[in-house]
């Protein structure tokens, strides 16, 4: 059987998508195929261990459908609302959700993302924007590209964490 090409590397492109944003996309598409290989069969008792003091997994789950939320508020000239930063301070806590249910809640928020990215004008990916209750400056297309990179960093660490979690079961 061959192996399936990484997103990017497929040709398909989003003709609703400023193409600035498609590499964005890619890796967020990238991240949630590696994690919905990955994690299908994955022991929701492991869901919350931290081997070495890592974070768990769970916590990644939650914490990559977050800031995709929070990155993307940003990106649309807007301030985090109460049940952002409700949901911001509950990430690294196990709230009952199955190893399922965080990875739907990660499609969702990867779907939902991408539709936010359509909606973003190609003319307005250089303007400023305001991030965090200081202000620190930013771009559109700065916070679109942090989203995906910081989903890809967290998917990786994630994959080391499950690999050491396996191989202790």
């Amino acid at each position: 059987m061959e192996a399936k090409k990484e997103v990017w590397l497929r040709g398909e492109k989003d003709p609703l998508l400023a193409p600035e944003l498609q590499p964005a996309a890619d890796a967020l598409l990238q991240a949630g195929e590696e994690l919905e290989t990955l994690l299908p069969d994955f022991p929701d008792a492991l869901l919350w261990e931290r081997p070495a003091g890592v974070a768990a997994v769970g916590f990644h789950l939650k914490h990559i459908a977050g800031v995709l939320d929070r990155l993307l508020s940003y990106a649309e000239g807007q301030m985090l609302e109460p049940g952002q930063l409700e949901y911001l301070k509950n990430e690294a806590l196990n709230q009952g959700d199955t190893t399922q249910q965080l990875l739907k809640a990660l499609e969702n928020g990867i779907q939902q993302t991408i539709r936010r990215y359509r909606k973003l004008d190609a003319g307005s990916l250089g303007a400023f924007r305001k991030v965090g209750r200081v202000g620190l400056p930013s771009t559109v297309i700065g916070l679109c590209f942090h989203a995906a990179e910081h989903t890809m960093r967290h998917t990786g660490q994630l994959l080391v964490t499950v690999a050491v979690l396996r191989k202790g079961i």
